[in-house]
């Protein structure tokens, strides 16, 4: 017979847990055990319970080739004991950050979530408990969050045998946002026992050597379409840190609301949908602040000059005409000012080095066909596409010399490459292909395909999330180099408060394994990869997050039916 049929019916056989033979009559045996009704359940109830177990086991003791830590760490080894964790578990500092409150505070967080179920009548001492201390030491003070700042981190559990240190668990990182992505990690690998009521810390001893694969691993999150309140934001920043994602792409204004208070022009937020959607300059801060803490850049975005009909509620001068609303009127002076304005009040909220500037979809029928715009073509010897890109550098100008590197969607540089500012870095989201070409001019690029990273494409299934790769296409090193991430877009028109974060998860955590973890660690087959997410998705909801199921066809629908979380 066959080899390849051979291995296939030995390893079923291993399945259903009978003995192999290579015979004729072992074939035969086997046949009839195929088509036997009861040997077909009992192997599939011994899959489901193993399944199962591992699920209860909470960290995949019950199959060694299943980690589930998400995203995937890149190097890790682990053993076969259950340790005990300690509710009154300790923190210890050291090194030249440990005074830092950004670890405190967010040791604090991680020891809510995991003894969630703890109970506070339970004695935290008298009773011996594996682990009591966690050390953590981060080497440098620097607290300032920029691109490519150090979130390495080495994570280290101790057996318990005669021969180590009982009782303590150690991070080490060179930054405070390293030490970060090492908690999260951590919580990742405790879990409470309903038996015993307690936490247990499963497959130790770990040693964990952890980095991202790309320094920018983003969520854009539209406040536009539809107003998002500062909790709905904050819960969105919570639940990226899960996923160790680090930039919140505030996309805050567009043509259907400006609702962000602009000091220097205040009649701005008149376009948003009611004075009770809004938010103010300290909401804002408050917004980044939050984020911060969470190790999470903020990046703005002011889409211009199309995308901002909703400018001129409060200032009307900025459309070319009462009947012709946008893209803004490239004929005068004031809107620049304007935009100059915005961009200055911003700065003084928004730290992140980079600023987004939009660009995409314009129109310029607009101003062609607006007589006095279109005088002033004439005039400067314009037409319509010369005025985009005229009014698309002036406002990386304006970025600049505010200290910023612009971002631009990718019309910009599919349209004049070669006059764009050299330091733009490219949003691509039209399609494939786009990236390789930005850097082979020397451009930094951003992966947002729409065809798999557009959240509010709901028939856009969890593996074709997940297999999609920013580096597509890209060979050279140094060209590989200048593909700073991706992100996953949630676009609100179909989305509000009371849907996004289903929207959202867990098809962006797909996207956030593939942005941290090494490619080909992260590229297992679907076998190995679906029950993890399935994992972290019900441990997004034990933490509150509302994750849609992982399998549905449209992405965000409920359950079809009954069953358990870690199935669906």
């Amino acid at each position: 017979m066959n080899s390849a049929i051979t291995n296939s019916l030995s390893n079923l056989c291993k399945k259903m847990n009978i003995p192999f033979m290579s015979n004729p009559q072992s074939y035969l045996l086997l046949v009839l055990l195929i088509f036997s009704q009861s040997q077909i359940i009992r192997c599939r109830n011994l899959v489901l319970n193993q399944q199962q177990q591992q699920f209860n086991n909470g960290a995949g003791d019950g199959d060694d080739s299943l980690t589930y830590i998400w995203p995937l760490p890149r190097q890790h080894t682990s053993g076969n004991q259950t340790l005990t964790v300690n509710p009154n578990l300790s923190l210890v500092t050291s090194g030249n950050g440990s005074n830092s409150l950004i670890v405190s505070e967010a040791f604090d967080r991680y020891k809510k979530i995991i003894f969630k179920h703890t109970s506070s009548k339970l004695p935290g001492t008298g009773i011996d408990y594996d682990l009591n201390k966690l050390s953590v030491v981060v080497h440098s003070d620097n607290e300032e969050l920029q691109l490519g700042v150090d979130e390495s981190y080495t994570l280290m559990v101790a057996a318990t045998d005669k021969l180590s240190i009982i009782g303590e668990i150690t991070i080490e990182a060179d930054s405070v946002y390293g030490a970060l992505r090492g908690l999260e990690t951590l919580s990742q690998l405790c879990a409470f026992d309903y038996g015993t009521k307690s936490v247990k810390l499963y497959n130790a001893p770990w040693y964990i050597q952890d980095k991202p694969r790309f320094k920018y691993r983003g969520l854009m999150l539209d406040t536009s379409r539809h107003y998002l309140p500062m909790e709905i934001i904050k819960q969105v920043i919570e639940s990226m840190s899960y996923a160790k994602l680090n930039v919140l792409h505030w996309h805050i204004i567009d043509e259907e609301s400006f609702p962000l208070e602009v000091p220097t022009y205040p009649n701005l937020w008149k376009g948003a949908y009611t004075k009770w959607e809004r938010y103010t300059v300290d909401d804002a801060s408050e917004i980044v602040n939050f984020a911060k803490m969470r190790g999470i850049n903020v990046m703005a975005e002011v889409d211009v000059p199309g995308h901002a009909e909703s400018w001129g509620t409060g200032y009307p001068d900025l459309w070319p005409s009462a009947s012709c609303k946008e893209p803004l009127d490239v004929s005068k002076n004031f809107t620049f000012d304007l935009i100059s304005g915005i961009l200055s009040d911003m700065r003084k909220i928004f730290p992140f080095e980079l600023f987004h500037l939009g660009g995409d979809e314009v129109h310029t029928d607009c101003w062609t066909s607006t007589p006095h715009v279109n005088q002033w073509l004439q005039d400067q010897n314009m037409t319509g596409k010369d005025a985009y890109k005229y009014f698309v550098l002036r406002a990386q100008e304006i970025a600049v010399a505010l200290n910023w590197t612009p971002v631009n969607w990718e019309e910009t540089f599919n349209s004049f490459p070669e006059s764009l500012n050299n330091e733009t870095v490219v949003h691509n989201w039209l399609g494939s292909g786009v990236c390789p070409k930005a850097v082979a001019k020397g451009f930094r690029c951003i992966f947002s395909n729409q065809g798999v990273w557009y959240l509010d494409h709901l028939d856009v299934p969890w593996d074709s999330v997940y297999y999609a790769d920013p580096l597509e296409g890209i060979t050279d090193s140094s060209e590989q180099k200048l593909v700073l991430g991706g992100e996953v877009c949630m676009w609100g028109e179909t989305a509000d408060a009371s849907n996004v974060q289903q929207t959202i998860w867990p098809r962006a955590a797909a996207a956030a394994e593939r942005l941290w973890s090494e490619a080909d660690s992260a590229s297992s087959r679907n076998t190995s990869v679906l029950p993890r997410l399935e994992y972290f998705r019900c441990l997004l909801t034990r933490r509150g997050v509302q994750a849609a199921p992982v399998q549905n066809f449209y992405a965000r629908s409920p359950p079809t039916g009954t069953g358990s979380c870690y199935s669906q």
